[in-house]
C-alpha cells in the first residue's frame, strides 16, 4: 500500500493596512493550530479561509483595527495568533454626523484616459444603453400575470422577426394599489417606476399596462411628450373578445414598437455616454481586499474617460461615511450624503431596527464580523475620485463622473433603483456566490476567491482571486475589467447570466404605508 505524504501548506496572511492589528487567512482550507506563518507568528488555534487572527496581543476594551480603521473593540484580550471571531469584536457607535469632514481630501488628478470606445445604442434624449429592449411596465401588479403571459407570446410568435431587438420583458413590481399614494414616502417608487420606463436600455419604446382602478394610475408612468394611446393599455377597457381580446392588443401595440427598436443599430460612442452601476452580494472578507479594489480601479478608469459610475447600499457606507464624506467634490455633496444617512438612520428607528441587522450569516461565515467591517471593503469599489453628485432613492443621474445613490443595501433592490437611476450596465462582486442577475442591464460578475470562480466557472465572468494568490495584481484585474465593460457594453460579450438567462424580478424600494 502506498502512503503518500500530504504537500506541506504555504501559510498565506492578508493584511491590508501597515497599521493593522489583524490580518486574514488566505488558505483554501484555513489554517491549523500550531501552524507557523512567516515573520514567526504561530496560530493558536484552527482558523477558517477568511478569517481573521490577531497579529499582536490586543488587550480587552482597545481597537481590532483592519483597512487602517477601528472596526470594534476587543470584548476580551486576544492573544497574538487567536483567531478573532465575531462575538470576541463590540461593534463601535456609527460615526456622528454632525461633525464630518466634508471636501477636505484632495484627490489625485490623474491624466485623462481617452482614444476608448463602445458600440451603444443612443436614444432620442442623448442617452446611451448597452441593450436594445422593448419594456412593457405594469402600473399595478394585478396585471403582472397578463404581462407575463404577452411576453412569452410575443418571444414566441414575433421577437424572431425582429433580430435587432434583444429582449422583450416584463417590469411587474408589487405596487401600485393598495397603497398611500399621497403619504410623503410614496415619492420614492412612484418616482422609481416612472424613471425605471426611462432607462437607457428601453429606447424609449415602452409600453404601460395598467388595470383600470388602481391608485398609480398607468397615464402617470408614460414619459412626457409620448401619447398615450400608443404607449397605454388598460384592461378594464371594454374587450368583447375576453381575454383573447386583450393579449392581441397587447401583442399588436407591442409590434408597433419592436417594428421601431429593429430599426436601431449601435454606433460608436464614447466611454462618456456609460453609466455603469457597482454593487456586492453574497460579500466574504476577501471582498474588500480582492474584487473590490479591482473594481474600483476600473471605476476609476471610467471616470478617468468621462464616465459616469454609480455607488450605492447606504447601510454599507454608512460605517465609512467618514471617508466619503472627505471624499466629496464640494460642501454641498458632502451635506448631500450627510443628508441621506440621517434619511436612512430615522428609517430604520422607525421599523425599531438599526445597522447592525448588517451584515448576513453567510457573510459572517466568510469572516465578516460586523457591519464596519463590511463597510470599509465595500467602499472600496467606488475608487479613488471625487464624488460629484448624490442621488436620493430612484432619482435619475444628472452629472457625470462619481455618483452615489442612496439604495437599501439588499441586492435585488439595489440593483433595481439602480437601473431607475439610469445605469445601462452593473458590475456585481461576490465572495460567497449568488446567480443575480437583472433583466434589464447586463450584469458583470467579479469573484473575490478563485475557489469560487473554479468552482462556478460558468457563473462568474471574471476572478479577481488571482489578486490574493499572488498571480495578479490590483491593477492588472482592473484594467481586465475595464475591457470587459467595454465589450459587454457593445455586445461583444455576453455575460453569464445572460447566457444562462438567469434574472431577479425588479423590486422598487418601497418605504411608504400599505393602506
Amino acid at each position: 500500500m502506498n502512503l503518500r505524504t500530504a504537500e506541506p501548506v504555504n501559510p498565506i496572511l492578508i493584511k491590508v493596512h501597515s497599521g493593522d492589528n489583524v490580518a486574514i487567512v488566505a488558505n483554501d482550507d484555513g489554517l491549523s493550530a500550531g501552524t507557523e506563518v512567516p515573520g514567526g507568528l504561530i496560530l493558536r488555534e484552527n482558523i477558517p479561509q477568511g478569517h481573521k487572527v490577531s497579529l499582536v496581543d490586543i488587550e480587552e476594551g482597545t481597537d481590532i483595527i483592519r483597512y487602517g480603521e477601528v472596526i470594534g473593540k476587543a470584548a476580551r484580550k486576544l492573544l497574538q495568533g487567536s483567531w478573532v471571531q465575531e462575538d470576541l469584536i463590540h461593534l463601535p457607535k456609527p460615526p456622528a454626523l454632525n461633525c464630518l469632514p466634508l471636501a477636505t481630501k484632495k484627490v489625485s488628478h490623474h491624466p485623462p484616459i481617452e482614444a476608448h470606445t463602445f458600440e451603444g445604442y443612443r436614444n432620442r434624449d442623448g442617452r446611451v444603453g448597452t441593450k436594445n429592449i422593448l419594456a412593457i411596465v405594469t402600473s399595478v401588479q394585478c396585471v403582472a400575470g397578463v404581462a407575463e403571459y404577452a411576453v412569452r407570446q410575443i418571444k414566441d410568435k414575433l421577437l424572431n422577426k425582429y433580430p435587432h431587438v434583444d429582449d422583450v420583458v416584463a417590469v411587474n413590481h408589487a405596487y401600485g394599489c393598495g397603497v398611500a399614494i399621497d403619504a410623503p414616502q410614496a415619492v420614492i417608487p412612484i418616482r422609481s417606476l416612472k424613471n425605471i420606463v426611462k432607462n437607457p436600455n428601453f429606447g424609449g419604446e415602452v409600453l404601460v399596462l395598467g388595470l383600470g382602478c388602481e391608485k398609480l394610475e398607468a397615464s402617470q408612468l408614460v414619459p412626457d411628450g409620448y401619447s398615450l394611446p400608443e404607449n397605454m393599455i388598460r384592461l378594464q377597457e371594454v374587450y368583447p373578445g375576453g381575454f383573447k381580446e386583450m393579449v392581441n392588443r397587447i401583442l399588436e401595440m407591442a409590434e408597433e414598437k419592436l417594428v421601431q427598436l429593429n430599426q436601431r443599430r449601435r454606433e460608436t460612442c464614447p466611454v462618456s455616454d456609460l453609466v455603469v452601476g457597482v454593487q456586492c452580494g453574497g460579500s466574504d472578507s476577501f471582498s474588500g481586499v480582492t474584487a473590490n479594489p479591482a473594481v474600483g480601479y476600473a471605476a476609476d478608469m471610467i471616470v478617468r474617460a468621462g464616465g459616469t459610475v454609480m455607488f450605492s447600499e447606504v447601510t454599507e457606507v454608512r460605517d465609512a461615511i467618514h471617508l466619503l464624506t472627505a471624499r466629496a467634490g464640494s460642501v454641498e455633496v458632502g451635506k448631500a450624503l450627510i443628508r441621506e444617512m440621517q434619511w436612512y438612520d430615522n428609517y430604520l428607528a422607525s421599523g425599531n431596527t438599526d445597522r447592525s441587522a448588517n451584515p448576513t450569516p453567510g457573510n459572517k461565515e466568510g469572516g465578516l464580523s460586523n457591519v464596519v467591517e463590511k463597510a470599509l471593503g465595500s467602499i472600496i469599489k467606488s475608487g479613488s475620485s471625487a464624488i460629484v453628485d448624490v442621488l436620493s432613492h430612484g432619482e435619475r443621474v444628472r452629472k457625470k463622473g462619481l455618483v452615489f445613490a442612496a439604495t437599501p443595501a439588499s441586492d435585488f433592490i439595489c440593483g433595481t433603483q439602480q437601473v431607475a437611476s439610469g445605469i445601462s450596465l452593473q458590475v456585481f462582486t461576490t465572495g460567497r456566490g449568488t446567480p443575480y442577475g437583472l433583466p434589464v442591464v447586463p450584469v458583470i460578475k467579479v469573484s473575490s476567491r478563485k475557489s469560487l470562480s473554479d468552482s462556478w466557472f460558468d457563473l462568474i465572468d471574471l476572478d479577481a482571486g488571482r489578486i490574493a494568490t499572488g498571480e495578479s495584481e490590483i491593477a492588472d484585474i482592473g484594467e481586465e475589467l475595464f475591457g470587459m465593460i467595454l465589450d459587454v457594453a457593445s455586445g461583444k460579450t455576453k455575460t453569464a447570466v445572460d447566457r444562462l438567462g438567469l434574472v431577479n424580478d425588479l423590486v422598487i424600494f418601497n418605504p411608504a404605508p400599505i393602506t
